[in-house]
């Protein structure tokens, strides 16, 4: 078939037919089949491999035509390029030589001397050793040195000495350099002549450097045997190419003539006309070339169709326009009266072909119909493959209900809406689907006059949905025009998607075992043909799969649901009343599941706070709890009254009896690690005190606008045990401003933790100094790319407490100086307007100072602190705490913390490196 396209226009037009029998004699020159390239033929006409060989290097064969043409080339090649190579080293050396010359005199007039010798009384016993020197050196033929006459004062041959120099030097003497070629005194020669000049730019003499013209053109004499040794071998090697692709050549074409060739061509010329597939050339100009008899009968052409345009044979308008194109076309199926014709065609003006086309005619039409059927069972296996893929990528049921909806639209329906149950959407098992809301909807418009996603749909019981729900079971409705229990639903609504032009309608429930969460309705509008039972079978399996994807993300829902209103009832609904800080807080729970993350604000003894923050590693309804847990042991830690860093150690050693119980329990238990950072800070002496268990530090914004983030010995995770913790101390000017975080702020995925740092500190910053403002700047600079970890955020600004509120003064360790103490609370308070408080507080501070005097050591300490309650402290050396107790009838003491208890609100025992502290609080009038 390549060897037809081949041949030329005038033999392509001829048809067997209409060529008359011709007595051939071709028997002697024809090549019998399985030939090997010319092996086999008969002994008589030499056809050995040496012989073959010899043939093809003959001009009687094709093979031995193209030998000698290609012999030609490479030799024409050959010596141009020995001719241009030649030519290219003359002109390299004779540019080498300039360059050289005119470098050495260049260096010769500018070495140091040089100049200086010129004003010499002999310059020539001064400049012709170095010259000489220099000339063998720098290997040029001679360098001479001339005063601004041209007087030589050296030169190679001492006799030319004092003689006038032959060659140019008017542009040397206006302080040019230049290169020349003259014919000196040793003969045709390249030359250069530069100026010497004295400091003020004055030419004082001439230097010139030369190479003969012999030493020039010496390189290349030198090269060219070299390069014609090479041309040799170069035409050596092409010319044993060239024989042994002839010799192929020759083995490919049987050692055919061209006039053998001629017939062979004419031989698949008949060939083609009897093939089974119709073939048709289309020249420039869409002018039919060739139609071999099969094209002539699928397209039904006339006996004299070569040579006319193809939209003059009466054929259908796409076939003439396709063959008159000459695009290229790959099995496009095109209906030529009762037929389906595909058609392949490639253009023939490739590679210098003539231009033109070559198209090829098969009849496919019952081949058609059954790839048609194929191809259809094809695409449904795909729409279910990419349904497995593409729905349930999430655990999101609304997002699950919109993948099933897109993945079916437009390769199976229209159309497609999902409506499930509104218990399913929170993660509930359905009782009853009687009522759905519309979840998803998708089609090939928007327009569509269905129910809008979220509308409340109250099925009727007539209603294909509502029997779907019922038995459990599809329903396919083929008329929706005829179909009144569809139309009940909604008689307004109905019309209006009859009118719209939808017309076919099948409702698959989704459902997975007994529970029935929803259905799935696939409409048709475009096809004019309604579903059949086939499609419904797909619609069946398609949802089915969806079905699971849609159950799993409603059990999902459920479970972080519930664990999610878990964490927030474990977390503070409300922050406690206090003095000391002004606090705003931020916590987003994780999307892909609670995690463990909790905060608290504390208030304690003596106007001060504490603030603690919290991570639990792990998310899920072990994470909550077991944050649930640490946040009630903070509280009651905290009740002791202890430093940060004893609080920790406490937590540390409860999550380690944790995991101890839990292994124990469960044998594969998770061992639960945390990091915690606990801070205590005093409005009075405005000092905070931190430590933390491996939680990201502390970050403090300054009143003047700097942020750092101090010092504080991270410590291991709670859990760990073994080692203890370290604090801090800080000192706060009023209005700064606080920051504990959890690391799903600063850290996940995509960002490390040292750049959320930074984003942090330029956050804080910039931003509002309000707790409310700080805490939205953070969130906007640091937006999570995926909500997978919780982040709780508290922002803390510190408030100073008036110095007018509080006052100390020491107690001698008499009981006479009690006394005095009650006169001096006295006067306080009647300072502050809260005379009703006097007697209360006469009573506690006696028996307070009464105690210490009497069971403690000094110095005795009172301070006072007018706040949102009156405190009362007392304190002294000892680290022995009172306890509380009912005194007996005969019992002369034990009865002073009674009364204290029943006259305050609160009262407790903090401890002190060098002691302890009795405080109260009495709440104000």
């Amino acid at each position: 078939m390549v060897r037809l396209l081949g041949r030329s226009r005038s033999q392509s037009t001829r048809r067997p037919q209409s060529r008359p029998a011709q007595g051939r004699d071709d028997s002697a020159r024809q090549v019998p089949h399985g030939s090997d390239g010319g092996a086999s033929r008969e002994p008589g006409h030499g056809w050995g491999p040496l012989s073959g060989l010899r043939s093809a290097l003959s001009g009687r064969s094709v093979a031995g035509q193209v030998f000698l043409l290609q012999v030609v080339i490479v030799l024409v090649l050959v010596v141009s390029a020995v001719v241009a190579l030649v030519l290219q080293v003359r002109h390299d050396s004779s540019k080498e030589a300039h360059n050289r010359s005119l470098a050495v005199a260049e260096t010769f007039a500018n070495a140091p001397g040089t100049r200086e010798a010129l004003s010499a009384p002999d310059p020539t016993e001064v400049l012709q050793p170095r010259a000489e020197a220099a000339r063998v050196q720098s290997k040029v033929d001679f360098i001479v040195v001339m005063n601004t006459d041209g007087i030589r004062y050296t030169h190679p041959k001492t006799d030319r000495i004092g003689k006038q120099f032959v060659g140019t030097v008017e542009p040397a003497l206006k302080g040019e350099s230049f290169t020349e070629e003259v014919t000196g005194t040793l003969g045709p020669l390249v030359q250069a002549v530069v100026p010497v000049k004295d400091p003020d730019g004055k030419v004082v003499g001439l230097v010139s450097a030369g190479i003969t013209t012999e030493n020039v053109g010496g390189v290349a004499e030198q090269q060219l045997p070299l390069v014609l040794a090479a041309a040799a071998a170069a035409l050596a090697l092409a010319t044993a190419g060239t024989a042994l692709v002839s010799k192929r050549l020759l083995r490919q074409t049987h050692g055919l003539g061209p006039s053998e060739m001629t017939r062979m061509y004419e031989h698949h010329d008949a060939v083609l006309h009897a093939v089974r597939e119709g073939v048709i050339i289309v020249g420039d100009g869409g002018r039919l070339l060739l139609a071999n008899d099969e094209a002539h009968r699928l397209l039904d052409l006339p006996a004299d169709a070569e040579g006319q345009d193809v939209h003059s044979l009466g054929l259908e308008a796409h076939v003439a326009d396709l063959l008159a194109s000459g695009r290229v076309a790959n099995d496009e199926v095109h209906l030529v009266g009762d037929r389906l014709l595909a058609v392949n065609q490639r253009p023939t003006d490739l590679q210098g072909a003539p231009s033109g086309s070559v198209a090829t005619l098969r009849d496919s039409t019952e081949l058609r119909a059954l790839s048609g059927r194929a191809e259809a069972a094809r695409e449904r296996l795909r729409l279910l493959y990419d349904a497995g893929v593409g729905v349930g990528t999430g655990l999101d049921v609304t997002r699950t209900a919109e993948e099933l909806a897109e993945v079916a639209v437009p390769r199976f329906a229209d159309f497609v809406t999902v409506d499930l149950a509104p218990a399913a959407l929170s993660g509930d098992e359905p009782k009853t689907a009687t009522t759905l809301r519309r979840t998803a909807s998708s089609g090939i418009r928007k327009d569509a006059p269905l129910y809008k996603v979220g509308e409340r749909i109250d099925l009727v019981p007539s209603s294909p949905q509502a029997r779907s729900i019922d038995s459990g079971t599809s329903t396919l409705v083929a008329d929706l025009s005829r179909a009144p229990g569809w139309r009940a639903q909604d008689l307004e609504r109905s019309a209006q998607v009859v009118e719209y032009g939808i017309h076919s309608l099948i409702t698959v429930p989704l459902r997975v075992g007994q529970l029935v969460m929803g259905v799935a309705n696939f409409w048709r509008s475009e096809k004019p043909e309604p579903f059949d039972q086939e499609e419904l079978a797909l619609a069946e399996e398609l949802v089915a799969r969806a079905a699971v994807s849609i159950d799993n993300a409603r059990r999902y829902t459920r479970e972080h649901t519930m664990a999610e209103t878990l964490q927030r009832s474990l977390l503070p609904r409300t922050l406690p009343e206090q003095s000391a800080l002004d606090v705003a807080y931020r916590y987003l729970p994780a999307q892909a599941g609670v995690g463990g993350d909790w905060f608290d604000v504390l208030p304690l003894s003596g106007t001060r706070v504490a603030v603690v923050v919290g991570d639990v590693v792990g998310h899920g309804l072990h994470a909550a709890a077991t944050m649930g847990r640490l946040r009630t042991a903070v509280h009651n830690f905290t009740a002791l009254d202890l430093p940060p860093d004893e609080i920790l150690g406490l937590l540390d050693e409860m999550v380690s009896r944790i995991d101890q119980d839990e292994a124990v329990l469960d044998g594969i238990a998770p061992i639960t690690g945390a990091t915690c950072l606990y801070a205590i800070y005093d409005p009075v002496s405005r000092r905070c005190t931190v430590a933390r268990a491996g939680h990201p530090p502390l970050a403090v914004a300054r009143p003047d606008g700097t942020v750092d983030f101090p010092e504080v010995p991270a410590g291991p995770p709670l859990g760990l045990g073994g080692l203890p913790f370290e604090t801090a101390e800080l000192d706060l000017a009023e209005g700064s401003r606080m920051v504990l975080y959890t690391d799903g702020l600063v850290e996940d995925r995509e960002r490390d933790i040292d750049d959320g740092l930074e984003l942090l500190r330029s956050a804080l910053a910039g931003a509002d100094t309000s707790p409310q403002g700080t805490c939205e700047a953070v969130l906007d600079a640091l937006p999570p790319s995926r909500a997978s970890d919780d982040i709780a955020l508290i922002v803390a600004r510190t408030r100073a407490l008036d110095t007018g509120r509080v006052v100390e003064w020491e107690v001698p360790g008499d009981p006479a100086a009690v006394r005095r103490a009650r006169s001096d609370a006295t006067r306080q308070l009647a300072a502050w307007g809260l005379e009703e408080l006097e007697f209360t507080t006469e009573l506690i501070l006696s028996e307070l100072v009464t105690n210490a005097i009497r069971y403690g050591g000094g110095p005795i300490r009172v301070r006072l602190i007018h706040d949102r309650q009156l405190i009362c402290e007392v304190t002294d050396s000892s680290h022995t705490s009172p306890h509380l107790r009912y005194a007996a009838t005969t019992d002369e003491g034990g009865r002073g913390l009674y009364l204290i208890a029943q006259l305050t609100q609160r009262w407790g025992t903090r401890y002190s490196p060098t002691g302890k502290t009795i405080w109260t609080e009495q709440a104000l009038p």
